[in-house]
């Protein structure tokens, strides 16, 4: 057997697992923390030789000499994949395994990747102990120094240690050799839905550490019942015994020493802190812990260690920290970089925290495998549950009809009981980390129970949680993925797990955040505060996986799976994150933000000013807030103010009463809106003073008539055998009698409306359509319509010209119908009144159970690019998507108002839209006004457009812009993984009405909020 194939082969000369700490000479370079003033130690970072063969085999003859000629070797980064950096070929799959499945055997073509460099060592090494730590390694690999050979190790997202004492040159150079196999059967252990990316992809470190120093500690930081006093326990394990004796200093953060105690080398220590600050991650209390150990009167070293004191335990169908049933706020996570793959940098990862702090985030889960040690460090810092997550997916063998096939096979047992220890050992002194994940999407089996079994002897203070438990007969958690609201068959539902429940229940993932989308965050978050025993979830994911690429123009785009020709591949399934790869925010994490924010704001009475005030803190007092509050007429603010906010206690609420005043004239026509905003009154660490984490709009109970203006005028009519003409004053109106379509507005002398309202119900489907593409074009064709006209007639009254326009509209194929009926009554001033009325027809029992949209389709003149509106903003808004978009008056861009998602598709939605105007930049444009409401979106681009590239860059503008008015739109759901659109937020083939006032105009003339004030008579 190979040994990259044996199983039952953990490591060759690997040390023990131990936690990741830094040990210092002196106390003063120990409290500065940074590796280089530690008692050695080299980075091995940087450009190295490289070779990729097709198998280990190939490789050259002694290639692992140190006088091996690396002429014929490349230049590879390090860290790095190799397949990032032009070697080998770039897959991304979800489920698949790229080879057959027959474990524990891999390719006989194993692209196998040699490193090499050489290094050198300052004195500091001299009478050390020196050990090369490799941080992460895909899949397996050995190593070689100066020609001898070191070890052997797998397990990719686990760190590997080896002694390399003896082999070190000290005054001369080293030479570092490194054989990377890209299968191995730790492979079937690895089968993450992401990029399958090979190499040395986490830092390679080296370090000179005391020969009786200490090898391992364990901190365990708990609370007494009454969550008062700190109850603190260490162990420690020395590389050698020699009597040494050791001193514990905690010390606050104010810099005042709490405790002090002096033991052994063989003994435990103790200790009990009175009125601890404990450890939450709203309240991330940290200590500093300096621990100096001491062999005789000789100072050997200062280790220092973060320590929070927090309690977690199971209570029935709770789990309690600090004993608080919290709600996990999170987002899934991977390390992941657009350019570098797996390779992200303690800086990126901060950039991650604080932009999740920032967002009201609270919990993380490594989905799947260990993140880089940086990220547990951080969450101690910023406050961040964490659930961590073993190496571990199988998700490969599910298509096999034997999912558990290596998961229940004793056998195997070593090799997950491996993965899990070497986690827990590495991590296991982070306050931050509340539950161990055994792993993710592996079936369930006798593996898994022995995993929980050594997981409870090494940390009884933690919660075991995985999944695939089902029966939740090892877990503390019951654990689920995407569990539905609705449904007619699904089980479980989350009103199953509600009413059956005996555990505490959380989504390790629910809402796919893949493209638009996704929707339903408020009905979750809804449930979670309801019920205890639902203690919150994880949205699937933080970022979208989409590799950064140029065009032969030098246009950035991203790829995504199948551009690499890499088959089979889940395509665009890696494109589901919250965060696009370019780090900007989608609007869904605006939404999320929303959802989950700490201060939930319920009116009174307005009209008096009293507003109610919910905390949504599990420990947090409301009183780190000040509150800004404004009122606000159309887009001015007529009176503002700012309130600190008093005592309010976690999960509390409270009446207020703000000091404004509704005691002035309103203006005919205007809305009124009351703006509040939660802002921080002191900086944190993850945002400066004013920063804000809750808002809340209400509109105001101020009722206005607007101006009522008389729509004269003359009108002129003049017909051809295809074409009707309308003309006034300085306006034209043009209509083709035969396809019964507004054919352009004109408007002192410039083309305004390039063709006038079309009715559609075609939206170009979003990512978390994907699952019913087919239907909707293969069975329903929705997306080739058509519009017989029946009939166009038009009459003339005193003071205007009214066209009705019969049609039946339906697609291909179709033996169902609208029967519409299109309504314009044109006035002298120029003003449009529009209507269309669609009745359903036809054998409607065929008609799908879900439309895309029921609206019209205009094309405006490309100059008009200004966009001005008042409705729900300032980002787009759907009906399960709405919480973040506050009703006002916004200002836009059409460019700025498409949102550029990887993968092109439907987007740019506001709702409950009044009024609309596009303008030029000398303020002509067109006015679309419903006091009503409606849905609007402009773009460049037609809805086919959207639907048929793949790629931003294969997106080409077209000559005008594309503006829809919706009746109704529909849904968003979560559908490309979870839950579909919920009924009460579905378009179905239901009987419409749309009515707005469509109007030419001149800013020089009338401002648009002049004309919205406007009422006709």
């Amino acid at each position: 057997m190979k040994i990259w194939e044996n199983y039952q082969l953990d490591h060759i000369n690997r040390l023990e697992p131990r936690a990741h700490f830094l040990s210092f000479p002196t106390k003063e370079r120990a409290l500065l923390n940074e590796n280089k003033y530690t008692h050695a130690f080299k980075n091995l970072n940087g450009l190295w030789k490289f070779l990729l063969i097709d198998a280990p085999e190939y490789s050259p003859r002694n290639f692992y000499a140190p006088d091996f000629d690396t002429k014929e070797m490349f230049d590879i980064k390090v860290p790095g994949n190799w397949q990032v950096q032009g070697y080998g070929k770039m897959h991304y799959s979800d489920l698949w395994y790229n080879f057959p499945i027959n474990p524990p055997y891999v390719p006989t073509e194993n692209p196998t990747g040699i490193y090499k460099r050489q290094f050198t060592v300052d004195e500091n090494f001299k009478g050390k102990k020196v050990i090369l730590r490799f941080c992460g390694v895909d899949s397996a690999f050995h190593v070689w120094v100066n020609g001898q050979e070191v070890g052997y190790s797998k397990g990719a997202r686990n760190e590997a240690e080896f002694d390399v004492t003896k082999l070190i040159h000290e005054d001369d150079a080293n030479d570092l050799t490194v054989r990377v196999y890209q299968w191995s059967d730790g492979t079937y252990l690895e089968d993450q839905d992401m990029w399958w990316l090979s190499g040395i992809f986490r830092d390679v470190e080296l370090l000179g550490v005391p020969f009786a120093g200490v090898n391992d500690i364990k901190v365990v930081a708990d609370l007494d019942e009454d969550y008062t006093n700190g109850l603190l326990d260490l162990s420690f394990k020395f590389r050698e015994e020699k009597s040494q004796r050791i001193e514990v200093e905690l010390i606050d953060s104010a810099g005042k020493q709490v405790s002090q105690t002096s033991v052994n080398q063989r003994e435990r220590i103790h200790m009990e802190i009175p009125k601890v600050e404990p450890w939450t991650a709203e309240t991330p209390n940290l200590y500093q812990m300096m621990i100096s150990v001491y062999e005789g009167d000789e100072l050997i070293e200062v280790i220092p260690q973060q320590v929070g004191f927090r309690n977690i335990r199971l209570a029935g169908e709770v789990f309690l920290v600090n004993g608080v049933a919290i709600k996990f706020k999170g987002v899934n996570r991977h390390d992941y970089n657009p350019r570098n793959g797996r390779v992200v940098s303690k800086e990126e990862i901060e950039k991650d925290i604080i932009l999740m702090k920032q967002f009201n985030i609270n919990a993380i889960r490594t989905s799947h495998y260990p993140a880089s040690y940086y990220l547990y460090d951080l969450c101690d810092q910023y406050g961040m549950y964490v659930i961590d997550e073993t190496d571990l997916e199988c998700h490969g063998f599910e298509l096999t009809g034997k999912y558990d096939w290596i998961s229940d096979d004793p056998e195997w047992e070593m090799a997950y009981v491996s993965r899990m220890v070497r986690m827990i050992e590495r991590d296991k002194n982070h306050p931050s980390i509340i539950l161990w994940s055994l792993g993710n999407e592996s079936a369930f089996g006798s593996n898994f129970v022995k995993m929980t079994e050594v997981a409870k002897k090494m940390d009884p203070t933690r919660l075991v949680h995985y999944e695939g438990d089902f029966e939740v007969e090892a877990a503390d958690i019951y654990s689920t993925m995407y569990t539905w609201l609705e449904h007619p068959t699904k089980k479980p539902l989350m009103k199953t797990i509600i009413e059956e429940s005996k555990k505490p229940h959380i989504l390790c993932e629910y809402c796919h955040a893949m493209g638009n989308g996704p929707g339903n965050l408020k009905e979750y978050q809804d449930l979670f505060y309801a019920h205890d025993k639902l203690q919150g979830g994880f949205i699937w994911e933080w970022f979208d996986h989409g590799i950064e690429s140029y065009t032969e123009k030098g246009e950035k785009y991203y790829r995504y799976g199948g551009d690499f020709g890499d088959d089979p591949s889940n395509k665009d399934f890696c494109i589901d994150g919250m965060l696009m790869p370019d780090r900007t925010p989608s609007p869904s994490l605006y939404e999320y933000k929303k959802v989950i924010e700490p201060i939930q704001t319920t009116e009174i009475d307005l009209a008096e000013g009293k507003i109610e005030l919910l905390s949504r803190f599990d420990f947090q007092n409301l009183q780190i807030f000040d509150l800004y509050y404004s009122i606000i007429e159309d887009e001015t603010v007529i009176e503002d103010g700012t309130i600190s906010l008093p005592s309010i206690s976690a999960r509390q609420k409270m009446e207020m009463t703000l000091p404004y005043s509704l005691n002035f004239i309103p203006q005919p026509g205007a809305s009124y809106f009351l703006k509040l905003s939660y802002r921080l009154n002191a900086a944190m660490a993850y945002a400066p003073k004013g920063y804000e984490l809750a808002s809340a709009n209400f509109e105001l109970p101020i009722m206005t008539e607007g101006l009522v203006v008389e729509p004269n005028g003359r009108l002129q009519v003049e017909q051809d055998e295809t074409k009707l003409n309308i003309v006034g004053e300085n306006f034209s109106v043009t209509f083709d009698t035969v396809r019964g379509t507004l054919l352009k507005m004109v408007r002192d002398g410039q083309t305004l409306i390039e063709r006038g309202p079309k009715f559609t119900l075609w939206r170009a489907p979003i990512s978390n359509d994907m699952e019913i593409i087919d239907e909707m074009k293969k069975k329903h064709f929705l997306h080739l319509e058509h519009e017989i006209v029946n009939s166009f007639n038009w009459e003339k009254a005193d003071r205007s010209i009214k066209i009705i326009v019969e049609t039946i509209n339906s697609t291909t194929n179709s033996a169902w119908h609208y029967k519409c009926t299109y309504s314009y009554t044109i006035f002298g001033s120029g003003d449009i009144l529009f209507n269309i009325e669609g009745i359903p027809s036809g054998k409607i029992d065929t008609a799908p159970d879900m439309l895309p949209r029921l609206g019209v389709s205009m094309h405006v003149n490309k100059a008009l690019n200004q966009v001005k509106y008042l409705g729900r903003g300032p980002r787009e808004n759907y009906a399960d998507s709405k919480e973040a978009g506050y009703l006002g008056v916004y200002s836009s861009s059409v460019k700025d108002m498409f949102t550029n998602y990887v993968v092109p598709q439907a987007n740019g939605n506001r709702m409950d839209t009044r009024w609309v105007a596009l303008t030029d930049d000398r303020g002509q444009g067109v006015f679309v006004a419903e006091s009503s409401g409606f849905n609007f979106s402009t773009s460049y681009y037609e809805e086919a457009d959207l639907d048929q590239a793949k790629h931003t860059c294969d997106l080409e503008e077209r000559d005008y812009v594309v503006v829809n008015i919706d009746y109704k739109q529909n849904a968003l759901g979560s559908f490309s993984c979870g839950q579909w659109q919920l009924e009460k937020y579905r378009t179905t083939f239901e009987k419409f009405d749309i009515s707005f006032r469509l109007t030419g105009f001149n800013r020089k003339e009338a401002d648009i909020l002049s004309l919205s004030h406007e009422v006709l008579n």
